[in-house]
């Protein structure tokens, strides 16, 4: 008799918690809220651990971190590698529609280990800057390295650009972005009071939309970006034939997407003559690195 009981308790609890089509039933009202909470920290330790990274190594001074010792940035990098994936499953977890959890956890995963890889790349990196490394010239081309004897070791350094530069940041941004992308299909409401970004949101719209151009720009993730970019313009349109329009959370993600669009392209128009990041950049997709621009158009002039 208990266990026919029980039995029937546990049946009841699945039918509370769960609906057709991923859709969860008695969903809190916090879920249908903008997480105001959630895009604020995100968007504050991107710009603090990610942007503001090698910024502080600029800075500080050298004699506090010695080259044989992990830097400041390096420090940041770290907190960055902790807190992103943190925040980023507790936005999933916010989402009102049950998200395949075992697509979340690969990317998280592969997220964690590119951004780690990322992180060893980029401490060398850093250090090869404070003796004279100029970002905006290829490794062979580099005053410090084409001279190096063996040359052999000019291979270990183009091995390091390829962690550093490519595959790190492929194994960092393509799970990124599909988390991203993942937490967008469960953002779709009929109610028309769900479908309006607040003030907070407006007002983080500019400092998240500009954290992605850094992103995409200094990331060299163009084509993975527009690629997400575009399949978000692909889910609002079938989910307006169904009637559903991005709720605010979901509207702020695609009107942020939408302005670094255009942050993007007035990027790549301001710097479209220059010969020098032209050559550094010759395939059929031209965006210069920030970093670079810096190293070739300020750093110099100072």
């Amino acid at each position: 008799m208990s266990a026919r009981k029980r039995r029937s308790n546990d049946l009841q609890e699945k039918t509370q918690t769960s609906a057709p089509c991923g859709l969860k039933e008695n969903v809190p009202h916090q879920r249908w809220n903008f997480h105001f909470d959630l895009w604020f920290c995100l968007t504050l330790q991107n710009w603090i651990l990610d942007f503001g990274r090698p910024i502080v190594m600029i800075f500080l001074p050298l004699e506090w971190f010695p080259l044989n010792k992990p830097s400041a940035g390096d420090y940041f990098h770290m907190a960055y590698n902790v807190i992103t994936p943190f925040l980023m499953l507790k936005l999933i977890e916010r989402s009102p529609r049950a998200l395949p959890r075992s697509a979340v956890y690969l990317c998280i995963i592969t997220f964690v280990m590119g951004a780690s890889i990322h992180l060893v790349g980029d401490s060398i990196n850093h250090r090869l800057l404070l003796s004279g490394y100029q970002l905006h010239l290829s490794v062979r081309e580099n005053p410090i390295i084409k001279d190096l004897k063996p040359a052999s070791l000019i291979d270990s350094f183009e091995l390091l650009y390829f962690y550093d530069e490519q595959l790190g940041h492929l194994m960092w941004y393509i799970p990124f972005f599909i988390i991203l992308f993942i937490y967008f299909t469960g953002c779709f409401t009929k109610a028309r009071e769900q479908k309006k970004i607040p003030v907070s949101g407006w007002l983080l719209l500019g400092p998240s939309s500009l954290y992605y151009w850094y992103l995409v720009t200094e990331g060299q993730i163009t084509e993975l970006f527009l690629l997400t970019f575009l399949a978000m313009v692909v889910v609002v349109i079938i989910k307006q034939r169904k009637g559903l329009s991005p709720d605010s959370n979901g509207l702020f993600l695609f009107c942020s997407f939408s302005v670094t669009v255009l942050l993007v392209a007035l990027w790549v128009i301001y710097l479209w003559s220059d010969p020098v990041l032209r050559n550094k950049y010759p395939g059929l997709i031209y965006v210069p690195e920030p970093w670079s621009y810096y190293t070739l158009h300020i750093k110099q002039d100072h």
